[in-house]
């Protein structure tokens, strides 16, 4: 099964509610998404939208996946850099893939739509993504070609006494 992916879907209530059960679903089986298990619709709503938002005024751009059924199953955010010395790399936040399709190749697939989109961005030469320790991300991405260059160690607390590191990953594009 191949995932249908498009850069910049029209911003629609069909779209919203999508990203949110797939937000949902993604955090509630485990994933690193910002939030921690169990999360409810209510608490990732205004994240979201604010995420929206910023994708409606042009300073973030969206990449969303549908399988053959045209359910959304993938997202991927790309923020563009506002200091205007790094206005030549893009943040990439929020990449999800839907936990049933967890493993069988699907994610890779995400990521190489993301960096095939990134590399039709006029000037941007990388992307950088950050990432919490202990899930074997940096593995995965690290199988996609980025790089680990930053660590900051127990910069993300996820519950009292447990402590991840945010793992900052580079793609070069060129």
């Amino acid at each position: 099964m191949a995932l249908r992916f498009t850069l910049d879907p029209e911003l629609d209530p069909a779209l919203h509610d999508g990203v949110l059960a797939l937000w949902v679903d993604a955090t509630n089986a485990g994933g690193a998404v910002g939030f921690v298990p169990p999360v409810a619709a209510e608490q990732v709503r205004p994240v979201l939208g604010r995420q929206l938002d910023l994708v409606a005024q042009g300073g973030m751009r969206l990449l969303v996946g549908h399988d053959e059924r045209g359910e959304l199953v993938a997202t991927a955010f790309l923020a563009y850099n506002s200091h205007r010395l790094m206005t030549h790399w893009v943040w990439l936040y929020t990449v999800m893939i839907h936990p049933r399709l967890q493993g069988t190749g699907q994610g890779r697939a995400l990521m190489d739509a993301v960096a095939g989109a990134a590399r039709g961005f006029e000037g941007i030469t990388a992307i950088r993504l950050g990432c919490r320790s202990g899930m074997g991300l940096e593995q995965f991405y690290e199988g996609c070609g980025y790089q680990e260059v930053g660590r900051v160690p127990g910069a993300i607390r996820v519950a009292e006494g447990d402590y991840r590191d945010d793992v900052t990953m580079l793609l070069p594009l060129r």
